[in-house]
């Protein structure tokens, strides 16, 4: 039996939060919604297990915490780069 999918959305905005804040965030059914919601909306997702363990235990409104900075980050950074990419088309 397979384990029940994972999924956050995160919303950063550097002039009023001190780290990324989470949006939406749960498991199975809830997680499949996140997802499809944001590939409706044309957001890409980015797959991340670990990441998206920690990040669903939150609730919306809370910080991400210091120890998933680093990983976060990374996904913003590919995120810009996507964004960029899609501005020079």
């Amino acid at each position: 039996m397979s384990r029940p999918k994972k999924a956050a959305s995160l919303r950063y905005r550097p002039e009023r939060d001190g780290a990324p804040r989470v949006t939406a965030a749960g498991r199975g059914r809830v997680a499949e919604r996140i997802l499809e919601t944001a590939r409706a909306a044309g957001v890409p997702v980015q797959e991340d297990p670990a990441l998206a363990e920690i990040l669903a235990s939150l609730e919306p409104g809370d910080e991400i915490p210091p120890d998933t900075y680093r990983a976060v980050a990374e996904i913003l950074a590919f995120l810009y780069r996507v964004d960029r990419d899609l501005d020079r088309r």
